[in-house]
């Protein structure tokens, strides 16, 4: 999923007629004086990063007045909240809260529903979960039918099914009402797979307000949504790196298989980092709890399943080794519809390509699946004169990742008292 900030989302809210506070987004200091002058009234600063719990972190401020909200945006532009660089930030109005909800939708993905849930708590501002665990009966869930859609009839039973302690009025349970419909209109115009007001505020003007909001976008759908400026569709917290813009345009301009690529840490540093390519997630974390038992570091997660060709896979592994690691380990096994001699060519081809500049280098392969026999064979041959630490290995290991983590060990061991020399 990809993610949008909060002031985006907000836009999307306030084109549906869902009422949002006053104030508008900045990157400098004196815009925020600017706006909270034209707002004319205590605002708030909201760092525009990708992470909740922004408040604790420091990502929050309050200003009385507009000189106030310019010191404030002085100490949050540049700063980082939760390791994210705040170059962005909302000032808007400060509302007054008479009580605080939850309300969302997301892609109920259960065998049972396969469609839109949506959420209303009675307690907003903590997580749905936390509220759901502690008092159940205070989270109401309704699923809806997507062909269909939600109607103004379903609209108000849904409404009219919330365990408020005390009734809504005719007026405001009518709005709620809309409300409701509105971020529906939202969710399925944004080709979202979850949409969060949280918390949605009554304010003491007696109207609903998106107080803060999370809209997360299905990452096969950015395409149709230039409008949210997403650089790259990937469920992530942070900006994207450069080697993961480039990676990108793998996916971008091949939707054969699958070939993705991120990177753990935005910075290596120190010895002992670990090339992580999978095939299919299973495999590939049951290999990364191995290394990282063992005190390796992962430097990123590739996963190449799909059955993509040769050429895809190729530059996902140039991904892998453009980083600072001290060795490559492919977890392999994918025994559906993937033939593995695509992955196979891909891997003589980068290290016929790379062994010469790093002599000594580890890389150990555990290739099992569809034409196996092949593809050891393919690798063999490709491999067999090159200056390598490389050792191969099928199906009899897949449940053997402990011994194929001790095998990485032992060479990473070698080639790093090499390089010492």
């Amino acid at each position: 999923m990809a993610r949008i900030y909060e002031y985006q989302g907000k836009e999307v809210l306030r084109d549906k007629g869902i009422r949002v506070p006053q104030g508008s987004v900045v990157a400098r200091a004196e815009e925020a004086r600017e706006v909270a002058a034209h707002v004319g009234k205590p605002v708030v600063l909201k760092a525009q990063v990708w992470a909740t719990g922004r408040f604790k972190a420091g990502g929050i401020k309050f200003a009385a007045t507009p000189g106030d909200a310019e010191k404030a945006a002085l100490e949050l532009l540049g700063s980082t909240v939760k390791g994210l660089t705040v170059d962005r930030i909302l000032v808007e109005e400060q509302l007054a809260i008479g009580s605080e909800y939850y309300l969302g939708i997301i892609v109920n993905d259960s065998v049972r529903v396969k469609g839109p849930t949506l959420i209303f708590s009675t307690e907003g501002g903590v997580g749905v979960e936390e509220v759901a665990a502690r008092n159940p009966e205070r989270v109401i869930k309704m699923n809806v039918n997507s062909l269909q859609g939600l109607s103004s009839a379903e609209e108000k039973r849904f409404v009219d099914s919330l365990p408020f302690d005390e009734p809504l009025s005719p007026d405001l349970a009518r709005e709620l009402a809309g409300v409701v419909g509105s971020l529906y209109r939202a969710f399925v115009d944004s080709d979202a797979r979850a949409a969060e007001i949280n918390p949605l505020v009554l304010a003491q003007d007696h109207h609903f307000y998106a107080a803060d909001c999370r809209l997360t976008i299905d990452d096969n759908s950015v395409f149709r949504h230039p409008e949210f400026g997403i650089e790259l569709p990937r469920d992530m917290t942070r900006q994207p790196t450069e080697l993961e813009r480039i990676a990108w345009q793998i996916e971008e301009e091949d939707y054969r298989g699958t070939g993705y690529f991120t990177q753990m840490v935005s910075k290596i540093e120190g010895p002992g980092w670990v090339g992580l390519h999978g095939i299919g997630g299973g495999g590939a974390m049951i290999a990364a709890s191995a290394l990282i038992a063992r005190g390796f570091s992962i430097a990123n997660y590739a996963d190449t399943s799909g059955d993509p060709p040769a050429s895809k896979v190729y530059r996902v592994i140039k991904c892998i080794l453009s980083q600072p690691i001290d060795s490559y380990v492919l977890m392999g096994s994918c025994l559906a519809n993937q033939e593995q001699w695509h992955h196979a060519h891909a891997i003589v081809k980068i290290f016929r390509e790379e062994a010469r500049r790093r002599p000594g280098f580890p890389v150990v392969l555990l290739l099992a699946g569809n034409k196996e026999a092949e593809s050891h064979e393919i690798i063999r041959n490709g491999l067999r004169d090159l200056p390598l630490r490389w050792e191969l290995y099928g199906r009899e290991y897949i449940y053997k990742t402990e011994f194929v983590a001790d095998r990485v060990a032992e060479l990473m061991a070698a080639y790093q008292e090499e390089k010492a020399r």
